[in-house]
């Protein structure tokens, strides 16, 4: 097991917690998929709502069990990076904690954190990859151009951890590998934010460390990032991510909508199914979605942060796309009662 480093600065500074037990999920129904009134299908997943007390307020599913946050941890990496020296602010500091689109400006914001480096594109370990976004992936195809590491969707990530690994003067080759400092120091940074220890560690698929923690632990992580004092390292990375939400993440994203929506929200996804979002008096929810589904991710999460108190008329776009057939709605993915006692909308 990794062993947590605590810093001095931080508000939180108790010894985290034993790792969440890892076993099969107790999840629990969190969304139907209805058509024509019949429930034609079932998203089961696990949702946490925490108060502005650090308090479980609402709870569907399992909570306690490890899960792999995928995405969603990035905010945690990037504050791990600042606390190290990183000195990034702003659109590059909410590129570092991206899963961007593969649009120009992603790719220009890399190739930039990459030359104040004094490195370049060759240097990456991600993964080659074709652009996230549909829109920008057909265009890539049709001039035909290649899968690059620069436009693969973690980029700005690897950039960053690039740069912060140099400036400490740890090595180059191998700043992906677990026991490599930078991964120490965010693994200690995991633990510290999350309240407990990692209960596995594996490879994300970009290549990076990936940390397993319970689905509480990462609600908790980002309500203490957006709660910190400004100035502190996770005051900077909420701040540079919600400034700068279509750099984190891209054009027409949800979660930079939700962003934009919301006042104050710091939100991100991750890959099968993983959304948290924090406000900044500390209030946070987190949902996984047992079979990954995109779709029922944020109707969830938006019926999530109603819980939490967020105005749902600010989160009726959210409420999940229509059901169609023979190209009209006749249904929809609606959020199940247990969560959402009256919806955000209504559904055939």
């Amino acid at each position: 097991m990794m062993q947590a480093v605590m810093h001095s600065s931080s508000p939180h500074s108790s010894s985290p917690a034993d790792a969440p037990v890892v076993r099969e999920p107790l999840h629990a129904p969190v969304a139907h998929l209805v058509r024509g009134g019949v429930v034609e299908g079932i998203h089961y997943g696990s949702v946490v709502v925490l108060g502005a007390d650090g308090q479980v307020r609402f709870q569907l599913g399992d909570i306690e069990a490890a899960f792999y946050p995928r995405s969603a941890l990035k905010p945690v990496q990037a504050v791990a990076m600042l606390r190290a020296g990183l000195p990034l602010d702003g659109e590059l500091l909410s590129l570092a904690a991206a899963s961007h689109s593969g649009e120009e400006r992603h790719l220009a914001g890399t190739r930039r954190i990459l030359e104040l480096a004094g490195l370049t594109e060759d240097d990456l370990r991600n993964v080659p990859d074709m652009p996230f976004d549909p829109v920008v992936r057909d265009s890539w195809v049709r001039e035909g151009r290649l899968p690059s590491r620069l436009a693969q969707n973690c980029s700005g990530k690897h950039a960053a951890m690039l740069w912060t690994a140099k400036l400490n003067g740890w090595s180059l080759d191998d700043y992906l590998a677990p026991e490599h400092p930078l991964q120490q120091a965010v693994a200690a940074t995991v633990e510290e934010l999350t309240g407990q220890r990692v209960a596995r560690v594996t490879v994300d698929g970009c290549g990076a460390p990936l940390f397993a923690v319970s689905p509480h632990g990462l609600a908790r992580a980002l309500a203490r990032i957006t709660s910190a004092e400004p100035g502190t390292p996770e005051a900077r990375v909420a701040d540079a991510m919600r400034e700068h939400a279509e750099m984190a993440s891209g054009s027409g994203r949800d979660v930079a909508a939700l962003m934009r929506a919301v006042p104050g929200l710091l939100a991100k996804d991750g890959f099968e199914g993983v959304q948290v979002a924090a406000l900044p008096d500390g209030r946070a929810v987190a949902v996984k979605i047992a079979d990954g589904a995109n779709r029922a991710r944020i109707p969830v999460a938006a019926a999530a942060l109603a819980r939490a108190g967020v105005d749902p008329a600010l989160l009726t776009e959210f409420a999940g796309e229509p059901l169609l057939g023979g190209g009209e709605p006749v249904g929809c993915v609606r959020v199940v009662r247990a969560l959402d006692p009256v919806p955000l909308t209504a559904c055939a």
